[in-house]
């Protein structure tokens, strides 16, 4: 019996690293953009938002995706709207390597977006659909690990892809790795969608799927596989009351959400879908370079050390995925909102605390395409803010020259400890991979009752999607206008807000079934009230 249920968690495992590479696209395809927007900026001569609608657009498409991924697949099944997903990451990654305009290369990205809006809700429901309660929370964390690989792999090639790009080979010459570095960074996604359509035909649809649409037997033989003979008819029951409660009722709609007994765990969702990217996770993951290089460390150094930002994700990630059942959701979610609060204020000090002084020396070190005599008019002045900075930049040299050659005017001039931001960036990151980053998507996958999961992912979804299409867009206006060190406090004040709310709402959830957490969490109508209202009827 041992054996057997090794059997079963280890196809419990393969499955949900099968389905969850939806996870790893999703985060290749948000993340390699981090590379590209250097490029991107002067190649389409972009102001800031449009810079940041090249990040953001994914987020924007995603937003809608998800609001009819979850009704899509309570119609057409959990593993055709994933393989659909596969296709548009495919499609997303040629068409943005060969985007001839900005235009074109935001269509690209929203039709990304699309496979990124699907794949965020469908994967993490299956997983929690096929996984026995007492590893659920670890089974739907894969998702999330799998996005952390995605961010982490596309930090490294595209890295790869700038140091390649200065070799003198034949072969770098014949790709064109220097000209179109930013294309080859986003068209690799190619590759790994294909795989994830491929490996879809090794995935069985989801027995609370099959159940729903009538198919006991089929879903007799899904749950085989993942749970022992003794188990399943407990489980079975669960299903079927569950659905036989849910049939009884008219189809589950939006509206229903906002009904008095939904009113407590909706308040959670919205809070936690909110949370997780207020406190600005996606400006850090999608424009870690150009923040490093706010620091002084170069454009090489920056690529680098984004890939340190992955690293310390995919770690992180792995020691919440270790703990998430073993000391639960809300303790992980204290310990490491704290830290992100934390972290940001320590950002918000770091760059807060710079100067700026182009002395001489670093004027005549500049390279020659940076016109020196103009930029004598700043020697030996002394900047204390990047804004301030930067502004007298723009006057004496112009935009275009200051977009171009911006890491190399600020890493001649700044006077600061990057240290403070390499530890403060890292710390956030860590903070973020070992909670809210995994663990939201555990609670999305808990906290609604069965009939209106689907619909209610979608909504505090498109929630978390809408936030994170923001936060992406208006990254690079914020650091133009409030700077560096307003922009981290900001989130920072926010990451306490939502500690506070999270301290006071949130209950426990692990190690109970889907089915249970119902009763706990949906406040059900007394027996007076349900009487007071079949009388007025």
């Amino acid at each position: 019996m041992p054996d057997q249920a090794k059997n079963h968690t280890l196809n419990t495992v393969i499955i949900a690293f099968i389905v969850a590479l939806g996870g790893f696209l999703m985060g290749f395809d948000a993340s390699v953009i981090s590379g590209a927007v250097k490029f991107i900026e002067i190649e389409f001569d972009l102001t800031k938002i449009q810079l940041g609608w090249s990040v953001a657009s994914l987020a924007f498409a995603a937003t809608f995706a998800m609001m009819v991924a979850g009704p899509l697949s309570d119609k057409l099944g959990r593993k055709p709207i994933l393989r659909y997903a596969a296709v548009l990451f495919f499609i997303s990654a040629v068409l943005s390597a060969l985007a001839p305009t900005f235009l074109t290369l935001v269509f690209a990205r929203m039709i990304g977006g699309l496979g990124v809006g699907a794949a965020l809700i469908v994967a993490p429901m299956y997983i929690a659909e096929i996984s026995p309660p007492r590893v659920r929370g670890r089974m739907v964390s894969i998702n999330q690990l799998n996005i952390v690989v995605g961010i982490s792999l596309a930090f490294f090639t595209n890295y790869l892809i700038i140091k390649l790009g200065q070799s003198d080979t034949a072969w770098v010459s014949s790709l064109r790795l220097d000209e179109w570095n930013w294309r080859w960074m986003l068209g690799l996604e190619a590759l790994p969608a294909v795989f994830y359509f491929v490996s879809l035909w090794l995935v069985p649809e989801s027995p609370r799927w099959l159940i729903m649409n009538d198919k006991q037997e089929e879903a007799l033989e899904v749950m085989g596989r993942f749970n022992p003979p003794e188990n399943i008819p407990d489980q079975l029951d669960e299903i079927l009351k569950s659905v036989d409660h849910t049939q009884d009722q008219k189809p589950s709609r939006l509206a229903e959400l906002f009904t008095k007994p939904m009113r407590l765990v909706l308040l959670i969702g919205i809070t936690v879908a909110i949370l997780q990217q207020i406190t600005g996770i996606n400006s850090v993951f999608f424009y870690a370079p150009m923040i490093f290089e706010q620091s002084g460390i170069g454009t090489d150094a920056s690529y680098m050390q984004a890939v340190l930002v992955g690293l310390t994700n995919l770690v992180f990630t792995l020691l919440a995925i270790a703990l998430i059942d073993k000391i639960g959701r809300k303790t992980l979610l204290s310990i490491g909102v704290s830290g992100i609060a934390v972290c940001m204020f320590l950002l918000a000090y770091g760059f807060g605390s710079a100067s700026y002084t182009l002395s001489k020396e670093s004027i005549e070190q500049l390279p020659e395409s940076i016109d020196r005599v103009q930029l004598a008019q700043l020697e030996n002045q002394t900047f204390d803010s990047d804004l301030t900075y930067k502004k007298a930049l723009s006057d004496v040299l112009g935009k275009q020259a200051l977009k171009e050659n911006e890491s190399v005017l600020i890493s001649s001039s700044i006077q600061m400890n990057p240290t403070l931001i390499l530890a403060g960036i890292l710390g956030f990151v860590a903070s973020f991979a070992i909670s809210i980053g995994p663990v939201m998507w555990v609670l999305f996958s808990e906290l609604f009752p069965n009939r209106v999961r689907a619909v209610a992912i979608s909504f505090v979804g498109f929630i978390n999607s809408a936030v994170s299409f923001l936060v992406q867009l208006i990254f690079p206006w914020e650091l133009a206008t409030l700077g560096n060190s307003g922009t981290f406090l900001l989130y920072g004040i926010f990451a306490v807000a939502g500690l506070i709310i999270i301290s006071k709402l949130l209950p426990e959830t692990k190690g109970k079934s889907l089915e249970s957490l119902e009763k706990i969490l949906v406040k059900q109508p007394d027996s007076a009230q349900v009487q007071a209202s079949n009388t007025s009827k």
